[in-house]
């Protein structure tokens, strides 16, 4: 490798175990996330990381520079130029003897090797079946290097959650998202996992199992890149919200095509909710709602464990209880009045539900491809992707479904079935509406916490994404062993979230390009800009 620059070591700057200085060689051009080696002692080499780039002159101020051309004329051609050099500031990453002496003063600097990188970055360590493709590397010197996350802290035992947060449409969360479980599938994990994938705006996830008809060399080039192949999804089933008029009764924005296809061939169906079926799941549409004196989740048991209501077999009838439970002196120990706020959120919700997902009970009729989501998830096998679609219900009904699929999950792994998939992974966008910062408690914060905080070894894992990291309840957000950061803005890299984080990558945040993202797993010694591809399976234009 080409020298590059040599180790500056002054009085106000010297050089240290954790970090040095190096002055570039005057055409060289490097960027922040390069990685560079320099020998050390005992014929050792460190590598690390470029985390800052200045440019010095000798000059003592800036008026002395201005007085130097010829007093502020800018077309004057200065007879003896400053002195100045530019030089950058580096973490240190590694070294491959474990010695962490202070490099010497003039020691010289090259980029990194492939091989360096790998040992630098701890990925030469990852056994080959536990090695999960997160993208790869690009430097400044055109050199590529795939990086590999570690499964044992993706998906567990040792760690497990990925939390990405970022712009919509800038940070491509969830093109990143799909692209990591694509390697999954694509790794030796694949023999024991299962994905369930919340589709939350559009059609974006709706067409996962088809290849994209315009795939060029350069993306499958991309994909060969990170040692993968370019390719949809197998085995996947969508499930889609009832609607009682609609092609196919499906509540979705799937093209009449697509839809077609999918119910001929049994690879879809229609999720509803039954009050017989599914009572006990009451509290899920009530997720985002203050209940500081818990009067809301009172009402609930008192539903499930009174025999006043054991004659209560329908929405209908359901709805004709309450309204008896409102009347004055009524209420028994809980008070009339959270009765008919209890009634009034429930007619809102469900009485009034225009699309259709609350049905009396499951229709016999084969074309309407009636299911309950809680029943196709007990179902799950090693290998398979399910995608539930929730683009086009009302929020109160966005927090059911997910509550209710990560409920189902989290029965399916603790019943400890003989079929079970050992790792079940659940990703969902827009996380943020389903445990926001701002409330402490709530129905699906206990159940996501349960899962960041018990799933590694239950095996039930989050992959989670939010444009805004510092909107996302501190103990989920806490309990993911890797974060990946996208292109995010000013404000965003104020808050407390990245106060932690080194300022010159913060900032390279606001300016990150498509494609880019920063990511922290707990086997890299510092955070790494990776490049990943575009996906192989089909996107709508719209």
């Amino acid at each position: 490798m080409t020298i590059i620059g040599k180790v500056s070591a002054t009085q106000n700057m010297p050089t240290s175990a954790d970090d040095f200085a190096f002055w570039l060689q005057d055409d060289v051009i490097v960027a922040p996330f390069d990685l560079v080696s320099v020998p050390n002692a005992a014929g050792s080499t460190t590598v690390g990381v470029i985390r800052e780039i200045y440019h010095t002159a000798d000059s003592p101020s800036h008026i002395a520079n201005y007085v130097s051309s010829d007093f502020g004329m800018v077309d004057v051609d200065v007879t003896t130029p400053r002195l100045g050099t530019t030089y950058a500031g580096v973490e240190v990453l590694n070294n491959d003897r474990e010695i962490y002496m202070p490099l010497l003063d003039g020691a010289p600097v090259r980029f990194a090797s492939e091989d360096e990188i790998r040992q630098a970055l701890g990925i030469d360590a990852i056994p080959g079946e536990r090695r999960v493709p997160a993208g790869f590397l690009s430097l400044s010197n055109s050199t590529i290097v795939p990086v590999f996350l570690d499964s044992a802290f993706l998906i567990g035992p040792e760690g497990a959650h990925i939390n990405i947060s970022g712009i919509s449409g800038l940070a491509t969360k969830t093109t990143y998202a799909m692209f990591l479980l694509q390697a999954i599938c694509q790794s030796a994990e694949s023999r024991r996992t299962a994905n369930i994938i919340m589709n939350v705006k559009g059609d974006d996830l709706l067409f996962i199992d088809q290849m994209r008809p315009d795939l060029t060399s350069g993306v499958e080039k991309e994909w060969e890149n990170c040692g993968l192949k370019a390719k949809a999804f197998d085995n996947v089933r969508y499930f889609f919200p009832y609607v009682k008029d609609g092609r196919h009764y499906a509540n979705t924005w799937c093209d009449e095509g697509t839809l077609t296809r999918l119910f001929r061939e049994g690879k879809a169906g229609n999720y509803i909710y039954t009050y017989q079926h599914d009572r006990e799941k009451l509290d899920l549409l009530m997720s985002n709602i203050d209940d500081p004196n818990f009067t809301l989740e009172a009402i609930r048991n008192e539903i499930l464990t009174s025999p006043r209501f054991d004659t209560v077999s329908d929405w209908n009838a359901l709805n004709t209880e309450l309204a008896l439970r409102c009347q004055a002196g009524k209420g028994d120990t809980i008070p009339v009045v959270s009765w008919r706020r209890f009634k009034r959120l429930v007619s809102t919700i469900v009485s009034n539900d225009t699309s259709g997902i609350f049905q009396d009970a499951r229709s016999g009729m084969p074309e309407k491809h009636h299911v309950h989501l809680a029943e196709e998830i007990s179902k799950i096998k090693p290998g398979d992707t399910l995608v539930v679609d929730i683009a086009q219900i009302p929020e109160q009904q966005k927090c059911l479904v997910f509550g209710d699929v990560v409920r189902a999950a989290y029965r399916l792994k603790t019943e400890g079935e003989e079929e079970c998939p050992e790792r079940i992974i659940i990703f969902v966008d827009e996380l943020n509406k389903y445990a926001p910062q701002a409330v402490k408690s709530s129905p699906i914060i206990g159940d996501l916490l349960e899962i960041t905080e018990r799933g590694r070894s239950l095996g039930i894992v989050l992959f989670a994404a939010e444009q805004f990291r510092s909107e996302v309840h501190g103990r989920v957000k806490g309990n993911c062993a890797t974060n990946v950061y996208g292109r995010t803005n000013a404000v965003e890299i104020g808050t407390s979230d990245y106060r932690p984080l080194p300022k010159s990558f913060t900032n390279m945040m606001t300016r990150l390009k498509q494609g880019h993202l920063i990511i922290q797993h707990p086997i890299f010694r510092s955070m790494l800009k990776v490049v990943f591809p575009k996906p192989a399976y089909y996107q709508k234009v719209h």
